[in-house]
Formats: C-alpha cells, structure tokens, sequence
C-alpha cells in the first residue's frame, strides 16, 4: 500500500471537526502543512486560540484519521504550531459562508 498524496491526507482530516466551531479543522484553515515522506507523514496545524480546551483531542483526532489511510508501519506524527498566529481570514469559503462571514 503506497502513501496517501496531500489532497487524500487533507480529504481524511476533513473528517476531524472542532466540537466548539461545528466545523473541520482543514476548512478552519488549522492545518498549515503536510508533508510526506518516504515512511511517514507529519503534520502542522494550531488551534483558534492557544486556550482552546480540546487542543489534545484535536491532535490525538488528526492523527488517528491519517493513521487510518497509512500502511501499518507509517509514523504519523502531528505537530502542534502557533505561528502564524490563526485569524479566520486562513478559513475556506465554505466556513466563512458557513459563519455568515462572506456577507
């Protein structure tokens, strides 16, 4: 089994939603990269806010849903960032309009 492209990481992180937005985290536009390796795959991505009280949910979420597309013996590894600092222009269309933010 070949690794995932980044279009199929971010298509299975779509299914990770932030409980207090009602939304998911790639659409939030809180995953900033992924890059893939020979053997793994590793991810960066930040919460709204450094408060966010479901921050380790959300990282432990994200991985266990890459970890479902990999081979076995992929390592996986998500990467909790600060910087850039979120601001909901990172949103997608689709969440702004979402939010009533394309108004």
């Amino acid at each position: 089994m070949a690794l995932p492209d980044e279009s199929a990481v971010l298509d299975a992180l779509r299914g990770v939603d932030d409980p207090e937005a009602g939304m998911n985290i790639v659409d939030l536009g809180l995953v900033y990269a992924v890059n893939i390796g020979a053997d793994r795959i590793d991810v960066d991505m930040t919460m709204t806010t450094p408060a966010c009280p479901v921050t380790e949910s959300l990282v432990e979420q994200a991985r266990s849903a890459i970890e479902a597309i990999v081979p076995a013996a992929t390592a996986v590894e998500v990467h909790l960032v600060w910087e850039p600092i979120w601001n909901p222009s990172m949103m997608s269309g689709t969440a702004r309009e979402f939010f009533g933010w394309d108004r």
